[in-house]
């Protein structure tokens, strides 16, 4: 990937300052959009999560499979399909997987204290700000970590269901350890990565795709945070 400067200079008859005050509004708006998705989660989880009849309804029955797998089915169908859909379209299909994100996190307010939930997604971001700081301002290039950042997702996702059947707190410890890790790393990554891909499609000025762009920014950055929460919690959160 060019570094920031090299696209910068490299963008012809568009003007610095027209693309930075650009990217600023892109930026913006892929933050806006996470937060608000961020506050939809969070809404449905708590409201979900405070009532114990619905818990038991929801996870207390062959229901809790469709809750777990909804989520996983509307993201990888929101990136095949999202250059079909207009712009408004993937904004509501990003809500909504919000939504069924805090339906399948709902949990978390039956087995851990809601202060050590509240206290860990505080900490979540602080760091989640001063890594996606970092992404957006250093001139290194982090391109490079990209390819070894999404091999390691991979395999916590294959150590998850390893120990799903071997139920070992060591290895869920070095889960949790190395999730922390490796979406930190995302965090930064992502962040650059947006930054970059706005910078060169700057020049075409296709709105359409720049909306759509913002929303796949934001759904990323909200994975990356939302990843780093839960495995912080299984550090700091206290259970019931």
């Amino acid at each position: 990937m060019a570094d920031y400067q090299t696209i910068r200079t490299g963008t012809g008859g568009v003007r610095t300052a027209q693309i930075d005050e650009g990217l600023r509004a892109h930026m913006n708006k892929v933050y806006g959009l996470m937060s608000l998705a961020m506050l939809v989660t969070g809404a449905v989880a708590y409201t979900v999560g405070s009532s114990e009849a619905l818990l038991q309804q929801i996870f207390g029955s062959p229901l809790r499979w469709v809750v777990m797998f909804a989520p996983l089915i509307v993201v990888f169908g929101f990136g095949a399909m999202i250059n079909r859909m207009s712009a408004a379209v993937a904004q509501i299909v990003f809500y909504v997987f919000a939504g069924l994100m805090g339906l399948s996190l709902s949990f978390i307010f039956a087995v851990y204290t809601g202060i050590s939930i509240a206290q860990t997604f505080v900490v979540t971001a602080i760091a989640f700000a001063g890594l996606s700081l970092y992404g957006y301002t250093t001139k290194k290039d982090l391109s490079g970590f990209g390819t070894f950042l999404i091999m390691g997702v991979i395999g916590l996702i294959v150590a998850s269901i390893v120990n799903i059947f071997l139920a070992s707190p060591a290895l869920m410890f070095a889960i949790s350890a190395i999730g922390v890790l490796i979406f930190a790393g995302l965090t930064a990554y992502d962040t650059q990565s947006i930054k970059n891909e706005y910078i060169q499609m700057a020049a075409q000025g296709d709105q359409e795709w720049l909306g759509k762009a913002a929303i796949m920014g934001a759904l990323r950055l909200y994975l990356d945070f939302l990843n780093m929460f839960m495995f912080l919690l299984q550090f700091m959160g206290n259970r019931q």
